[in-house]
């Protein structure tokens, strides 16, 4: 597989790279996992949004009409795939850019359109996603928080779990049952809720660094304009899953395994740890090979994906393939930089045989959830089975 890209589309690489470096520094590593939402680095996430929305790079790839660059699916996929591998820190504008806004474009009304999709491009509005909930993790279509017409608003009860960033964002991009004897994927519709509405309250999570990440978000006769609706009721559940094919590549991880497994593959070659080289291990630099081959099979999926939707097509099984090849190999990346650190992985920073500053410990702690969040393994593998390969469901 050969893919090509055009004069252009290298400059506009080499631009953004060289933006990140002045912005960022030469040494920067990125912050740690996690940790966007931090009293320390919120200033320098939102601040980062807000130039990137400048030079128009935060939507690139939206039409011009809605205050886009008007490029192309390839053009969006190399910004993602060079701000990813400079780990810059993009969070604050992900689930606005990659998320809502292409639900709008598809199945908002023009007022909708007019009033979200302006606050998105300047990166003014913050969005948290309000999907899953307590029994409803990959089984997303059996989600229970209830959503009743009353008069010209919907009156939402119920509760929003493992909400990334809900306590810095100012809007919620969810999802609601409007019709509860419906079969399960029906009778859901999706909604935008700003997050300053009474009876929505928001109570930490905190992760295993002790950081608060993910929040569980409570709505308790919290009330929803009818027009923040966004498509027909009742059948939110496929604009969101079109929503979702519609952006992502997965791109983004394999440029951070590429970084990774660089950083780990120079200190193995360079260090001694513990009066040992890792590299000097066999088995580390055949798992390090074959790590390697992987990401580098991934990064062309990926491509694909982000091929087929310049071409107009919809990537359903191929972004399936994109997501669980991505965070399967960054398991496999976190676990190499475990084993090449040995005991001294356990280390964390400032310690000075800490291997990458603690980093590895930190990223294998972080790679648990790589399988499980933003759609399980075991859910790829059903998509890829059923929509890729023509099998029976189950």
């Amino acid at each position: 597989m050969d893919f090509r890209f055009t004069d252009e589309q290298d400059e506009m690489r080499r631009e953004i790279r060289a933006f990140l470096t002045r912005r960022l520094g030469d040494d920067w590593v990125g912050i740690d996992p996690d940790a966007y939402f931090t009293d320390e680095n919120w200033p320098l996430v939102s601040g980062l949004t807000l130039e990137l929305a400048e030079k128009g790079w935060l939507t690139l790839g939206w039409p011009e009409e809605y205050g886009g660059l008007g490029g192309s699916h390839v053009d969006r996929m190399i910004y993602s795939e060079e701000t990813a591998y400079f780990r810059a820190p993009t969070r604050a504008s992900l689930i606005g850019v990659d998320l809502v806004g292409p639900t709008l474009m598809l199945y908002g009304t023009e007022e909708q359109k007019s009033r979200f999709l302006p606050e998105i491009a300047d990166g003014s509005a913050v969005y948290c996603q309000g999907f899953s909930e307590p029994g409803s993790g990959s089984d997303l279509a059996s989600l229970e928080l209830r959503a009743e017409k009353d008069g010209d608003d919907y009156v939402l009860n119920g509760t929003k779990i493992w909400t990334s960033g809900a306590h810095r964002s100012n809007r919620c991009y969810l999802m609601a049952r409007t019709d509860p004897s419906a079969r399960k994927h029906r009778g859901i519709s999706v909604f935008i809720a700003d997050m300053d509405t009474p009876g929505i309250e928001v109570r930490p999570i905190l992760n295993t660094y002790g950081l608060e990440y993910f929040n569980q978000v409570f709505f308790e006769d919290a009330r929803v304009p009818a027009e923040n609706m966004i498509g027909d009721r009742d059948r939110g559940w496929y604009a969101a899953a079109a929503s979702l094919d519609f952006e992502r590549s997965g791109i983004a991880q394999f440029a951070w395994n590429r970084r990774s497994l660089e950083e780990i593959g120079r200190v193995a070659r360079e260090e001694r740890i513990g009066g040992r080289r890792p590299w000097d291990d066999a088995m580390i630099r055949r798992r390090a090979a074959e790590l390697w081959t992987a990401n580098e099979a991934g990064r062309m999926v990926a491509y694909k994906v982000g091929w087929m939707q310049s071409r107009g097509m919809v990537p359903n099984m191929e972004a399936s393939v994109s997501k669980l090849m991505g965070s399967e190999t960054a398991q496999g990346i976190a676990e190499l930089g475990m084993k090449a650190a040995g005991g001294y992985g356990l280390l964390d920073r400032g310690s000075r045989r800490a291997l990458l500053d603690g980093r590895p410990g930190r990223e294998w702690m972080d790679s648990v959830s790589f399988t499980i969040r933003a759609g399980t393994s075991e859910i790829q593998r059903n998509v890829i089975a059923t929509r890729g390969l023509g099998l029976p469901r189950g």
